[in-house]
């Protein structure tokens, strides 16, 4: 808890009660951790129930390869590969599990409890990207 009196202290996270803070330590606590994580993506579209304009695969703009955006358990958003890999493929800073919950699926940075090495894991984006080096060379 933060301690403040503020009136948007509550529990925060998707998954269960991540802590109780008020609004803005709570943003405080979520870029710092999304920072750390390289939760940077931005939201999907999210269009009204009534549009029918195609949506694209999002695609990571640094290497144009397909990614699955995700949302974190700290309202943050991640890009993950798009295929599963054993964690002894995966170095820890990359690893993440996605997490079914009401009606969705949430990315959560594994911590603390190591993986066996068989077990599969779903990768950071950026531990697979590589720039497109032709745009590299334009901004030169």
């Amino acid at each position: 808890m933060c301690g403040n009196g503020d009136p948007t202290v509550r529990g925060r996270g998707r998954i269960s009660l991540l802590v109780e803070l008020c609004e803005s330590c709570w943003q405080r606590l979520a870029n710092d951790i999304a920072e750390e994580e390289g939760a940077t993506s931005a939201p999907p579209p999210d269009p009204g129930p009534d549009d029918v304009t195609w949506i694209e695969a999002p695609t990571c703009p640094d290497c144009g390869a397909e990614v699955r955006v995700y949302p974190t358990n700290y309202d943050r958003w991640v890009s993950l590969a798009t295929r599963e890999r054993p964690a002894k493929d995966v170095p820890p800073r990359y690893r993440w599990r996605l997490v079914p919950t009401a009606g969705s699926l949430v990315a959560v940075h594994l911590r603390g409890i190591e993986p066996l090495l068989t077990d599969l894991v779903v990768p950071d984006h950026r531990m697979l990207c590589v720039p497109d080096e032709s745009e590299a060379r334009d901004v030169c």
